[in-house]
């Protein structure tokens, strides 16, 4: 039932990640910035922060199911996503280990994986050619819009997925 519930709030969240965009104001939208949304991600770093135990990696999982969901529905390369939530997910969660459970370092750990799957896409994308933009530039223009706007919405997910999620890892623990 645990497995299940998580899946259908990252199928939701899935969904809600393709009309992010659509939810901003146009001046934003249409601007130079270009933001990224990682809504999955987040959850799937919430997932590997509060619910995977040291021998657990459920959060690997999802991040390579949901990855390649996302490869299927918003992208024309198949693996990217999935390689590059995979790893991250996998990064982050042994990060994990070293460091305490708090907000502050939820946060810094969000912003460390958003910004290494964006950074990791964004060399493959250059490597395969999808994309011509200098390296400075997209720093600019899009990393850093990208980190600030999945922080936001981390800010907004923590609080609400937080407690759940623990609760959810020591049902899971109990069976």
């Amino acid at each position: 039932m645990i497995r299940l519930t998580i899946s259908c709030l990252l199928i939701i969240l899935l969904v809600f990640q393709g009309m992010a965009m659509s939810l901003l104001p146009a001046k934003i939208a249409y601007s130079e910035l270009l933001m990224t949304p990682h809504w999955v991600l987040c959850f799937v770093l919430i997932i590997a922060i509060f619910f995977d135990k040291d021998d657990t990696y459920h959060c690997v999982w999802y991040g390579m199911i949901f990855g390649l969901l996302i490869d299927v529905v918003y992208t024309g390369v198949l693996g990217v996503y999935m390689v590059t939530y995979t790893i991250v997910a996998y990064v982050i969660h042994g990060v994990h280990k070293w460091v305490h459970e708090t907000f502050f370092v939820s946060l810094l750990l969000a912003m460390a994986g958003v910004g290494l799957a964006d950074a990791v896409l964004y060399v493959i994308y250059s490597f395969v050619q999808i994309t011509e933009m200098p390296w400075w530039n997209y720093v600019v223009l899009r990393l850093v819009p990208t980190i600030l706007a999945n922080v936001v919405f981390f800010v907004f997910l923590y609080p609400l997925m937080k407690n759940r999620v623990e609760r959810w890892s020591d049902m899971w623990k109990s069976t």
